[in-house]
């Protein structure tokens, strides 16, 4: 009967050593529900998978330098989300990059999870990747991240937005405060005196509080001379534009609809906010600023729904982030210029600067670097023509 147990309890040994196996094996592209390791979307399945810990780590941080100048780095690409039209960019153009420069990626996005980017994080920790690169989910949650990647010898790198309160390795991304600035200020020269409606990002997100600090550099000595009036400011759970949506509606039924301008913390809110001037029958009437250069956002801009957009050449972003992680795996010096403070340290940080966009420069700007076709942008101009016609 003893014998019987022994042989059992190895029997079961070699059934979770296959399964762990299988778990960190997926990034052969083999099928199975994680499809993440060839640049897909990992799934909840996935996810979960990454919860069973086998206690050892897969990363080899010993050799010299000139090892670790001859191995192909592996990075891992952990995205709080893929919602957002841009960030499905960012993730293509990313691996473009890294592969271009001979890297091997690989990326999970977490459904807007950050217990689940926790987990997804761990799963690539165990499958040996020589450096994370991370756009967090939640700013602060996210610095258990950091903390865990440091433990196993894996360096991070904050993608577009900053892992508050932690010993972040660099960051990479536009100048956010800029992008508020450039916001506010296409607005002002259109309405410098009246009542303003700002509509944050999430407040888990540091870059929606960058966004809005830049709005208010340029709002504030026109609120302290009595021009401007800010008549309703409120965050935007998750982004989402529903949820943008109904802050506007709060806000025009507060307000009697007497609202002059509007400044989004991003397109996708700005469309909820369009959406909820629709509805009053003010689309159009009121300025309206977003960020991002989505497509929907440059189709309302050409529409003339919305006012301006500030375009982040996100080419630009991915090339630079996905080179800098590969200097920074190699421990070779990435130079960076700018230091930003994110609640603990000074991080290294890399700053590039976006661009304002309206109906004027869009064919100059997001059509003429590709980011988006003509065709795609005007589409609607072009069939309210024919059907005038």
């Amino acid at each position: 009967m003893r014998q019987r147990m022994k042989r059992v309890r190895l029997l079961v040994l070699g059934l979770l050593l296959m399964l762990v196996c299988i778990a960190t094996a997926c990034d052969n592209g083999n099928g199975g529900s994680s499809r993440s390791l060839t640049g897909q979307v990992a799934t909840k399945g996935t996810g979960e998978a990454a919860g069973f810990n086998t206690g050892v780590s897969a990363v080899d941080n010993g050799g010299s330098v000139n090892d670790k100048m001859k191995k192909r780095i592996r990075i891992g690409f952990s995205m709080g989300t893929l919602l957002e039209e841009r960030w499905q960019k960012d993730r293509d153009l990313f691996k473009a990059a890294a592969e271009a420069l001979g890297a091997e990626v690989v990326i999970m996005a977490a459904d807007g999870d950050d217990a689940h980017q926790i987990l997804q994080v761990e799963m690539m920790i165990s499958q040996g990747i020589d450096i994370l690169v991370i756009v967090p989910q939640n700013a602060d949650t996210t610095a258990a991240i950091v903390q865990k990647a440091h433990a196993f010898g894996v360096k991070v790198l904050s993608y577009d937005r900053l892992v508050k309160n932690s010993n972040i390795d660099l960051y990479v991304s536009f100048d956010n405060e800029q992008v508020g600035e450039l916001q506010a200020q296409a607005i002002t020269r259109l309405v410098p005196k009246g009542k303003y409606v700002y509509i944050g990002g999430a407040d888990t997100d540091n870059n929606a509080h960058l966004f809005k600090k830049g709005v208010f550099n340029v709002l504030q000595p026109l609120i302290d001379r009595g021009d401007i009036t800010i008549v309703y400011d409120q965050w935007t759970k998750d982004w989402t534009p529903v949820h943008a949506l109904e802050n506007m509606m709060d806000a025009l039924s507060a307000n009697g609809s007497d609202i002059d301008a509007v400044i989004a913390a991003n397109d996708a809110t700005a469309g909820g906010v369009v959406e909820a001037l629709q509805l009053r029958g003010l689309a159009g009437k009121i300025p309206v600023a977003g960020q991002d250069a989505d497509l929907a956002a440059a189709q309302r801009i050409v529409e003339g729904l919305q006012t301006m957009t500030v375009y982040k050449p996100i080419k630009q972003l991915a090339d630079k982030a996905a080179a800098l992680a590969v200097r920074l795996a190699r421990g070779e010096s990435i130079g960076a210029d700018r230091k930003v403070n994110n609640g603990k340290i000074e991080v290294p940080s890399v700053l590039l600067s976006p661009i304002a966009v309206d109906k004027s420069n869009i064919d100059d700007t997001i059509i003429a670097d590709g980011f988006h076709s003509r065709d795609d942008v005007y589409r609607s101009v072009e069939e309210q023509k024919e059907a005038d016609n």
